[in-house]
């Protein structure tokens, strides 16, 4: 058994392929998905559902890792606004060399902050230096990198 991807349905597939690529250098796996048919309706319970999007290679994995599948569907529904203590899938996270400089470039690109930039040291773990941020489209994105000294 192994893990194979993880979903995010997007309002414009696009653009959150993009920054997903821009930011954190996700790579796009071909082929782009165009995706119906009475066999989609079964599989999902959506009927008439259309999919489009693309899977995104995750960075530190080689051809054959996970991946972040970009998904737009028809219809569309709308839904809650993700929240870090809200059930279900709560974040992403990436382990990035400069906590700071990947919240800028998240922020230029469409993201944002959710509270702050925070050092702790957890047992067990290690320091750690993390910040909870959003995608262009709220989805909880954590960035950390792992410290040698800690403070709380």
């Amino acid at each position: 058994m192994r893990y194979v991807h993880t979903n995010l349905v997007a309002r414009d597939w696009r653009r959150l392929a993009a920054f997903y690529v821009e930011a954190f250098g996700c790579v796009p796996m071909p082929p782009e998905r165009d995706l119906s048919g009475a066999w989609l309706d079964r599989a999902t319970g959506v009927e008439g559902a259309r999919i489009r999007g693309v899977h995104l290679r995750l960075p530190g994995y080689g051809d054959g890792g996970p991946t972040l599948e970009v998904f737009q569907y028809k219809p569309e529904e709308e839904a809650e606004a993700p929240a870090p203590n809200r059930p279900g899938l709560g974040h992403l996270a990436f382990a990035v060399e400069d906590v700071e400089a990947t919240i800028m470039r998240v922020q230029e690109l469409g993201g944002g902050a959710l509270g702050e930039t925070v050092e702790v040291g957890i047992p067990g773990v290690g320091g750690l230096r993390f910040a909870y941020l959003t995608d262009p489209e709220g989805n909880i994105v954590e960035v950390q990198r792992r410290v040698s000294e800690s403070s709380s």
